[in-house]
């Protein structure tokens, strides 16, 4: 049976932030849950393409914009199920079962993870509380969280948004509160980088 999942990154000059979340990644590919990685690209000016060939991913370009260029990333893609993460967000060791519970138990649902920011103090976690409260009351969760969900179930959804901000908001609503639900596992980003629109 082919690995379920591909997975989607949007880069934008994130060759020097993407190391992380790429090394979190081999932990998939050694359960066999990755079928591929797509690096869509909005017109980066670094190395993003040595960075793609030596991860062994296909890399797709094209004008910039985060809806854009997911949705891009995912018409490349052929996976069932696809997930969906910002360049310097990464699923945290363990990551695999979760994401293989939710796939088998939640097929209906698209999941997030839950958000934890790499750096000590109250304000950090603050902003990791707010958004684990904004994803499960009000079904908003945030692409600093990461997405998983398969693709029939984001096609009855009218695809991903190609808007410029705030896709990862007009992607839940259109799913609606009942289609999310938590992985139950963290994902870790970085401060620094919490700026990206």
């Amino acid at each position: 049976m082919p690995a379920p999942i591909s997975i989607i990154i949007p880069t934008l000059n994130d060759a020097d932030a993407i190391g992380p979340t790429l090394a979190a990644l081999a932990e998939g590919l050694g359960e066999g849950l990755i079928r591929e990685l797509v690096l869509s690209d909005g017109g980066s000016t670094d190395q993003i393409e040595a960075v793609a060939d030596a991860a062994g991913a296909e890399l797709v370009t094209g004008a910039p914009g985060r809806g854009a260029q997911i949705r891009r990333g995912i018409e490349a893609s052929s996976g069932a199920w696809l997930m969906l993460l910002h360049p310097d967000c990464r699923p945290l060791p363990g990551w695999p079962a979760a994401v293989a519970r939710h796939i088998t138990d939640r097929m209906d649902r698209a999941g997030y993870f839950d958000p934890r920011v790499d750096a000590a103090g109250l304000v950090p976690r603050l902003v990791a509380g707010w958004s684990n409260c904004r994803a499960r009351i009000f079904g908003l969760p945030q692409g600093e969280q990461g997405l998983l969900i398969r693709r029939a179930v984001l096609e009855r959804a009218g695809g991903y948004p190609d808007v410029p901000r705030l896709e990862d908001v007009a992607l839940a609503r259109a799913l609606g509160r009942k289609a999310l639900a938590p992985i139950g596992h963290p994902i870790q980003t970085t401060t620094d980088r919490r700026r990206r629109s």
